[in-house]
């Protein structure tokens, strides 16, 4: 499993470093290599069996007068080497912490902005790139409505796009057919009104957590989980306190077996990484540190849910 780019403190500081865990077996990260530049709000990520992809992010500033790039880069997870230049998105685009979209012929990206420095908007746009290829990213359709700091995960053949807020908050549940092209349907809702937390998951079941809950009034951070399953329609149900103390702009990879969430905040970031059986509810468990705290990597696998 792999963390890419992000920022330390103090924010908006963005890094080219890329973290690298063996799921399996709990232990820090390790250095793996480096981004071609140094990037924080990475705007996508996604992995086959063999390359995991980083797509966009903020490369300098503060907002509103950020600096934003259509840069998409790859590495060979078999190879401990720098990442080598992909292609580029059809805008300058953003995210806050994203978790791997697609398949493993597919990466999918699904923005939260795109920008022209020194302005910025919430977007509906999702593009793809094919994964064994290089060359820039293409159209695939459009989410329901603009959004903001959702996440997404995968299977076989769907993506799914959890939560997000523009202005408000959402507890809606969207999913698009990896395969093809076209526009997100509806397939439920989050127990919470949610954004700013983290998704990933395995081959049947996707798991999103931490972030921002969305109450009558107010809004606090959570360390909750909820669960879908990919196969049939339908809400989220509960699924534990996993992220540790409550976070937000957090970042998530899995493999069959296990899923990770690593750093966020608010205020001092965190290096903890966190992991949870994926099988089964219950409480996160140590696993242990990235080489720095961090908040909203790109977070990727060569074994995830959409492999």
């Amino acid at each position: 499993g792999f963390f890419a780019g992000g920022t330390t403190t103090p924010f908006p500081n963005p890094v080219d470093t890329i973290d690298m865990m063996t799921i399996p077996t709990a232990g820090n990260a390790v250095d793996f290599a480096n981004l071609t530049q140094s990037v924080r709000e990475v705007g996508g990520a996604a992995a086959s069996k063999t390359r995991g992809i980083r797509a966009g992010g903020t490369i300098s500033g503060s907002p509103p007068s950020s600096t934003h790039t259509d840069t998409i880069d790859y590495i060979t997870m078999a190879m401990q080497s720098n990442a080598i230049d992909f292609g580029n998105l059809t805008q300058h685009s953003l995210s806050f912490g994203s978790s791997t979209g697609g398949s493993g012929t597919r990466g999918i990206f699904m923005f939260s902005m795109q920008a022209s420095s020194p302005s910025r908007s919430v977007v509906d746009v999702i593009e793809f790139v094919t994964i064994a290829s290089t060359g820039d990213s293409l159209d695939f359709g459009n989410l329901k409505a603009a959004s903001q700091t959702h996440q997404c995960s995968s299977s076989p053949t769907r993506t799914f796009k959890f939560g997000g807020f523009n202005p408000n908050r959402t507890k809606e549940i969207e999913f698009i057919t990896t395969a093809t092209t076209g526009n997100a349907t509806t397939f439920g809702d989050l127990t919470r009104v949610v954004a700013r937390g983290a998704a990933c998951g395995n081959a049947t079941r996707g798991i999103y957590a931490g972030g921002e809950d969305e109450s009558p009034g107010s809004s606090t951070l959570t360390d909750e989980a909820e669960k879908i399953e990919y196969a049939t329609l339908g809400n989220a149900i509960e699924f534990g306190d996993i992220v540790g103390s409550g976070r937000e702009y957090i970042s998530a990879c899995s493999n069959p077996v296990r899923g990770l969430w690593s750093g966020g905040g608010p205020g001092s970031l965190t290096n903890t990484i966190t992991y949870q059986a994926l099988a089964t509810a219950g409480t996160g468990h140590d696993f242990g540190d990235m080489t720095a705290a961090y908040q909203s990597r790109g977070g990727f696998s060569n074994s995830h849910g959409g492999l």
